[in-house]
This record gives structure tokens, sequence and C-alpha cells, in this order.
């Protein structure tokens, strides 16, 4: 029982780190995506 419990518990924290992970992955994409964009606004003018 202890050992699940514990699977679990690891499990869950594993899960709540991905998730934090791939949202800080979306916010690097996001920010290079401002950035080409405004380079290219820059650009036209």
């Amino acid at each position: 029982m202890r050992k699940i419990v514990l699977l679990m518990a690891i499990a869950a924290s594993m899960a709540v780190a991905a998730c934090n992970t791939v949202e800080g992955a979306g916010k690097d994409v996001s920010a290079a995506g401002h950035a080409v964009s405004n380079t290219a606004e820059d650009a036209k003018h």
C-alpha cells in the first residue's frame, strides 16, 4: 500500500513538473514569434 501511494505521489509531481515545462516552452516560442514579427514590421518601414 505504501509503495502505491509513493508511486502515485511521484507520478503526480512529475505531471506537475511537465506542465510547467510545457508552459515555459510555450512562452519561449511565443516570445520568439513576437521578435520575428517586430523585426518584419521594422523591415517594412
